[in-house]
This record gives structure tokens, sequence and C-alpha cells, in this order.
């Protein structure tokens, strides 16, 4: 608490216990990944190793940890790095629930699963690629 009494905000990282969830909620979507008919053929390496790392630390980032993903890699540029592959609905609706399904095993706090839903919902929307909007990589 800062010194003059006033509260501090706590980051959704810390209030999760920082990067260990972020580590078992990217091992739990990842062991669902390899099972799943739609989602695995979007991941041709079956050495998740170096996936699961990025989106890692791009959450805990993107949730108030440390900055290792962008020192490493830049602005994270999602739907440039989503570009080669095409995510329509189905590939979106897969996604959702090995996420949905990783979330909930690890049983967090209602407001943080509801908070972690709101954002997984948004992002597999804004990677959507397969309609007439579809990206170019031209900005």
């Amino acid at each position: 608490m800062p010194s003059d009494g006033s509260e501090r905000e706590v980051t959704l990282y810390e209030a999760v216990g920082g990067m260990l969830f972020f580590e078992r909620l990217v091992d739990g979507f990842y062991a669902r990944v390899g099972t799943d008919p739609v989602l695995s053929p979007l991941y041709p390496d079956t050495d998740y190793g170096p996936a699961k790392r990025r989106l890692t630390l791009f959450l805990a980032q993107y949730w108030g940890g440390p900055t290792i993903y962008s020192d490493e890699r830049g602005h994270p540029r999602l739907k440039m790095r989503h570009h080669p592959y095409v995510i329509g609905a189905a590939e979106q609706q897969h996604w959702m629930d090995a996420m949905t399904a990783s979330i909930d095993d690890l049983e967090p706090m209602a407001e943080v699963r509801t908070m972690l839903l709101e954002y997984f919902e948004k992002a597999a929307e804004h990677l959507r690629n397969d309609g007439p909007l579809r990206f170019t990589g031209s900005a």
C-alpha cells in the first residue's frame, strides 16, 4: 500500500498469483489443441514449446506482468502474426472452447474468469479473417 494511505490497484497478473497462473492456463490450452480436430492442423509443429512460451509471455504482459514478450518480440501485431492461418467461425469457436475449459480448470475467482473470457472473446473475433473483411496485411 502506498505510504499516503491510498490503496493501490492490483493488476490481474498479481491477483492470480503471477506467471504460474498463465503458464498453467497455456499448458491446459495447448493440451487441448493437440487433440482438437479443428485446431491441431493450425499448429503443424507438434513441439508447442515456443508457441506456449510466446502466448504465456504475451498474456502475462497484457494483464500487468513483466514486459518480456515486448522486449523479445516487439509490438504483438496479433493480426499480422495470425494472417497466414485461415481463422473462421469454426476455428474461433474451437479456440474459445479450449481456452474456456483451460480457464475453468484453474477455477479463478468469478471476476477474473469474466475478465479473461471477455478479453478472449474480443481477441478471437478480432483475429477472424475468413470473411469479406479478410486481413490483407496492408495498412
